[in-house]
């Protein structure tokens, strides 16, 4: 069949899919769709469907052959040892996270290593020394030229605007004093000697256009027009000279990619820094990528820093977020992850956030996902990561001794001999008092936004986090608690005082939030909706409430109980969640067994899917109900990515077809490849609308392939029969309705 007109069936059979999907996971049409599934296997306690059940909730999705090896340890058992990461070996994912070293750095030491702008602006204008380590030399070398060309072209730009406005003020004086040219007089005022030297390179011109009774355009045009130098002057012999270098540098940059690995990093430190920055910006937009190959992970870190230091930082993240999503054994635990993440969200382009944010997520966020949840609020108000994102760390009490200008002698010498407080300095009283922190974990770390609180608490709880701050921030400090920044006095938070007792008062008030009943049924209603329905049972809630205050805040413990309830295993429950982007990525890899080499592709996906890891720029962070994510576009998009990973579209991701299509044992026809990759992919759970459109498309794309007329011609009788197209099959039945849900 015609190249043409194959995707052109592709195309209409992927609508028609996107269409069954939208009338099986629109809210009002799902409970046909689930008798449909319960007359096909009424047993809810089968122990293949707990098994995907199991797998589809607390993982990214089965790999293959998962199913029957977890339906072979007992799913309660699977269930309850994915409830205690520590006890399982993830050694191979360790292995592939391995070459990204950013991911076992301090936030100090990704500052160093990966420097901000402003770390940069400080090295430019001497603030700090230059480092004298070779690598970091060659990267701060590289942004410290950028930065200064870019302060060049802002200067002159500047200067530009300057000139242009004195010739724009020279060019109208004539008019305003007296300029006859467009009456034919013969009398022009004189310029005045301030116009003259606002632009002294054109005051003879200038003065050229007036007595021959220029026009105000006439003047304006001489202006934006100056006459060319005769001869090139040292800045034009100079821009020769750098041309002339970039032409030797961009050849001598195509030769680096024969050298020997160790060869060529050391060649390039020692290039001169015209070629560093013409390497940098090869490397951009990820091309020449020839020169990583072979390089150690520090190696390669370095050449990529030369072009974005950020962007390393932020690339490795995001691929590590992938692969544990994909690879890792610990999968609940990546899933918890996640969870609490999009909880207490954190945004990425949030300025020094992007340096911030690998610490938050390993050391605050996985740290505590299964842990209690007091411990894991308090480290999340303790982290630089969300003390930035929401501003905190600039919070002033507005009675401060910062905002009053009051010096703060600290020490029992100063508490018992207190000195006579001096009359405030209005020069340096400034309020500063920020509120978002505040209000979003009442709203939405805690209480939730109909948790019973005022904008008076609001208020007070801002109050009581003044002082809550970083130590250098640009230089990857930590918390730190500041008490000239903390506003002075009791507080009254929901009810009760708070007593002046600095850092203290603000841990006071996570636990009172932390051991709240309203925070126990918010929780336990996000969990619900996350592993549940969109739309949990209350009586659920409820008891998982129960939990949650009995067992001071346990979140393995509230999950428990809810792995056991008889509403997460019910049939109402089964496929009845809509993937999110990132599950239905993440969920396409593992079920087909790809090889990810290159994780930022993947990403790339996600932000066409409108899902960017750590993208979510609200505290709100990402829906985790259908409605957000299912539109005919949204879905057509994912049919799309689907039908690209299995043909091997997808850069960086590989596939292999012949074990999709069930290795030597392959199908020999499109209806048996269909029915095999139904049971590999879908584990079987395909309805009979989904399981005959896609079969009605193949067969008609078959039989188009040996028409008459057809540029290929027909098939002559004696020709082998054209194996199925598995790939194709295989994102088709991953665009389906079925696949879709969870």
């Amino acid at each position: 069949m015609p190249r043409g007109r194959t995707k052109f069936a592709i195309f209409l059979l992927s609508l028609s899919l996107v269409s069954v999907t939208l009338s099986c996971v629109v809210p009002h049409l799902l409970a046909a769709k689930k008798k449909e599934d319960q007359n096909k296997d009424p047993s809810s306690a089968s122990d293949q469907r707990r098994a995907l059940h199991a797998l589809n909730r607390l993982t990214f999705g089965p790999r293959p052959g998962e199913v029957q090896r977890v339906m072979a340890m007992g799913v309660d058992q699977w269930i309850n040892l994915q409830l205690h990461p520590e006890k399982i070996n993830d050694s191979a994912l360790n292995s592939r996270l391995e070459p990204f070293r950013t991911l076992q750095m301090s936030t100090k030491e990704i500052a160093e290593n990966f420097p901000d702008p402003q770390e940069v602006n400080q090295v430019m204008n001497g603030k700090r020394a230059m480092p004298s380590d070779p690598v970091r030399h060659a990267i701060y070398e590289v942004q410290v030229a950028r930065a200064e060309d870019r302060k060049d072209r802002k200067e002159e730009a500047a200067k530009g605007a300057t000139v242009a406005a004195a010739a724009k003020k020279a060019a109208s004086a004539p008019a305003e004093t007296g300029v006859a040219g467009t009456s034919g007089s013969s009398h022009v005022a004189s310029p005045t000697a301030s116009d003259n030297t606002a632009n002294g390179a054109m005051s003879g011109s200038m003065n050229e256009f007036s007595t021959s009774g220029a026009s105000r355009d006439d003047l304006a045009m001489a202006a934006a027009a100056p006459e060319a130098p005769a001869k090139l002057t040292p800045e034009d012999e100079e821009q020769a000279r750098l041309r002339e270098q970039q032409l030797y540098t961009d050849l001598e940059v195509q030769q680096l990619a024969n050298l020997p690995p160790d060869q060529r990093f050391k060649k390039i430190l020692s290039m001169s820094l015209t070629a560093q920055l013409t390497l940098a910006d090869s490397l951009r937009g990820g091309r020449g990528q020839e020169f990583l190959e072979g390089l150690s992970p520090r190696q390669k870190e370095t050449l990529l820093a030369m072009n974005n230091p950020a962007g390393v930082v932020t690339g490795e993240l995001t691929q590590a977020k992938l692969l544990r999503a994909i690879y890792s054994e610990r999968q609940f635990e990546e899933v918890m992850t996640d969870f609490w993440f999009n909880h207490f969200n954190v945004f990425l382009d949030k300025g020094l956030d992007r340096l911030m944010l690998t610490s938050y997520e390993r050391d605050v966020i996985r740290a505590h996902a299964l842990g209690k949840f007091e411990d894991l609020l308090v480290a999340t108000a303790k982290s630089p990561a969300m003390l930035f994102y929401l501003d905190n760390w600039m919070s002033v009490g507005p009675n401060s001794p910062q905002a009053l200008g009051i010096p703060l002698h600290p020490g029992p010498y100063w508490r018992a001999n207190p000195r006579p407080s001096p009359r405030p300095n209005p020069n340096k009283r400034r309020s500063g008092l920020n509120e978002n922190y505040g209000r979003e974990l009442l709203e939405l770390h805690t209480l939730s936004v109909n948790g019973g609180y005022s904008q008076r608490d609001v208020t007070e709880v801002a109050k009581v986090f003044t002082g809550w701050t970083i130590d250098q921030p640009a230089q990857g400090g930590g918390f730190k608690f500041d008490p000239r920044m903390h506003e002075p006095g009791p507080k009254f938070v929901l009810g009760r005082r708070i007593k002046r007792k600095g850092e203290g008062e603000g841990l006071e008030v996570l636990h009172r939030l932390a051991t709240s009943p309203q925070t126990a049924h918010f929780i336990s209603v996000k969990l619900a909706e996350r592993f549940v329905s969109d739309n949990p049972p209350p009586a659920l809630v409820d008891r998982l409430a129960k939990t949650f205050l009995k067992k001071k805040g346990d979140i393995r413990e509230v999950l428990t109980v809810l792995f056991r309830s008889p509403e997460f295993w019910g049939d109402e429950t089964y496929r009845a969640k809509v993937k999110t982007p990132l599950e239905f990525v993440a969920s396409t890899v593992r079920a087909t067994g790809a090889e990810v080499e290159d994780a930022l592709p993947l990403a790339r996906q996600l932000n066409n899917m409108g899902m960017p890891l750590y993208g979510a720029q609200p505290p709100t962070g990402y829906s985790m109900k259908a409605e957000t994510w299912v539109s005919s576009s949204a879905l057509l998009n994912r049919m799309n990515f689907a039908l690209a990973l299995t043909s091997g579209k997808i850069k960086g991701v590989r596939v292999d077809a012949t074990q999709l299509a069930g290795g030597n044992s392959a199908p020999s026809d499109s209806s048996h490849a269909l029915s095999h990759l139904e049971m590999s992919l879908v584990a079987g759970g395909v309805s009979q609308q989904t399981h005959d459109s896609i079969q009605a498309q193949i067969e008609a794309a078959e039989k188009n392939s040996t028409q008459p007329g057809n540029k290929a011609g027909p098939r002559k009788p004696d020709a082998a029969v054209r194996p199925p197209d598995v790939n194709t099959i295989a994102g088709l039945l991953l665009g389906s309705p079925e696949f879709q849900r969870r």
